[in-house]
């Protein structure tokens, strides 16, 4: 095939002039030896095609699986892949294409995870320290939108990069700005995938350049590490980070432990609904409680540092019940009331759960307000029917105690278990304990941690404020 063309070109050159064809000759010389390197690419060995192609590796995505990702859907499945072209690294961009061939995105790849692939961009080739500075602005620009400026102003403890959901997948960054005696700004930050791992170099500077803070903390040390075949990895990345750090949040203060506490230290998705149940303790006094007069009683389940308990004191409890299994939070909740003068208000017990609900009934007691906040209990599908489990056990022991006409908010936080299994679970509750329950409130997480259309795994938060009658 390759003499046939150059023959056929030969016939076209003595057709032309003598100037003509010295051009012509050279260009066809130069069009010759692309096609013969072309066509002997293949045997050529990686290092050597690597020199001679530029383009990335391309993921070809089997028919009609690219329909997920093109409605927002950041995330690839091993399944879903009908081959790869070219070598990829791990962790390396390699370029999405479907079935037809036709451009879906750029994504981080890990051949060593479920989720092979974690699409970054649409039109962004390369995730550099440019493409990170750009992502981190955008992400900023959208929690000044939704707080607005006089919050801003404040400077806020906030979630500054929340995954996928602002464009860098598995990147969590959590800022938080000391209060008075600790002041400054302090990054808590996760790289849950390889993709941001591989970059942290990169991804580091772009944080100082767009937050410019007083020192970065990693806490990845998250179980999901281990799914991206990476170890744990906990410390400080840049800066100086205070051993404690106390913020400000819904007019409290809170001593928050950047390296040693839960997550990143604070569960700032949780910010609004602290607000929105203290509210219900003046409201909570019209149960059919005996002790109207005394003020309600709350009960605070899975109370960590005591972001609900503080709160509630401060809004006028007249006791509140703090209880959690993990003695280094209950340290912190000692602090932390002891921060906002609530002491005397808030007592304080370390214990399991589901056992000291059990207690409690069996002792007789009653609250006006009960607060429910579980870790996750569905960390997969397979742990739906025990999660759904566990969480009917809860609630139902919860609806025993409260006061007809008191108030109960109750919370899950796996993304596998979705709004209608939770309410479903609310509902069996609430027939098995012979009550009814008005809903007050369906919430999620706070605006620092933006929902993405198309990517359910973003909206794992459900809360729900309901009335027990």
């Amino acid at each position: 095939m390759v003499f046939k063309t150059y023959y056929q070109i030969e016939i076209l050159k003595h057709r032309l002039s003598s100037r003509s064809r010295a051009f012509f000759t050279f260009f066809t010389f130069c069009a010759f030896l692309s096609l013969l390197t072309f066509l002997s690419f293949p045997s050529l060995p990686p290092s050597a095609r690597n020199r001679y192609c530029i383009s990335m590796a391309t993921i070809i995505l089997k028919s009609k699986e690219d329909i997920r990702i093109r409605r927002g859907h950041p995330w690839i499945y091993d399944n879903e892949i009908a081959r790869v072209e070219g070598e990829p690294e791990p962790g390396g961009e390699v370029e999405v294409r479907d079935a037809r061939g036709l451009h879906v995105g750029y994504a981080f790849f890990n051949p060593n995870s479920k989720i092979r692939a974690r699409v970054y961009s649409r039109t962004a080739k390369k995730a550099d320290e440019e493409f990170f500075v750009r992502a981190f602005e955008a992400a900023w620009k959208w929690r000044k939108f939704c707080f607005g400026e006089p919050a801003i102003e404040r400077r806020l403890s906030l979630r500054l990069v929340y995954g996928e959901a602002d464009s860098v997948p598995g990147l969590i960054v959590d800022g938080f700005v000391g209060a008075t005696g600790t002041e400054g700004l302090w990054l808590s930050v996760q790289f849950l995938s390889l993709g941001v791992e591989m970059r942290k170099a990169e991804i580091l500077k772009a944080l100082r350049s767009v937050f410019n803070p007083d020192g970065i903390a990693e806490r990845s040390d998250a179980p999901v590490r281990a799914l991206e075949g990476l170890p744990e990895s906990v410390g400080v990345l840049w800066g100086s980070v205070p051993e404690r750090i106390v913020i400000e949040e819904n007019g409290a203060l809170f001593e928050i432990d950047l390296l040693g506490g839960q997550k990143t230290g604070w569960f700032l998705d949780q910010r609004a609904n602290r607000a929105a149940a203290a509210k219900y303790v003046s409201r909570a006094q019209w149960a059919d409680s005996p002790n109207k007069a005394i003020g309600a009683r709350v009960l605070d389940m899975f109370c960590n540092q005591g972001g609900f308990s503080v709160l509630a004191a401060k809004a006028g409890a007249a006791s509140v019940l703090a209880v959690d299994s993990s003695r280094d939070a209950l340290a912190l909740l000692r602090k932390n009331a002891a921060l906002n003068s609530v002491s005397d208000r808030i007592t304080i017990v370390e214990a399991n759960a589901f056992d000291y609900l059990r207690d409690l009934e069996k002792m007789g007691q009653r609250f006006d307000l009960i607060i429910l906040d579980p870790p996750a209990f569905a960390k997969n599908r397979a742990a739906l029917e025990s999660a759904r489990r566990g969480y009917k056990e809860l609630n139902l022991r919860a609806m025993h105690l409260l006061e007809r006409g008191g108030v109960l908010v109750t919370f899950s936080c796996s993304h596998w278990f979705s709004p209608e299994m939770f309410d479903a679970v609310l509902a069996d509750a609430a027939f098995d304990s012979n009550r009814r329950l008005h809903i007050l409130e369906e919430r999620t997480q706070d605006l620092d941690h933006p929902i993405l259309s198309g990517y359910d795994e973003s909206r794992y938060l459900k809360c729900r404020i309901v009335q027990v009658v």
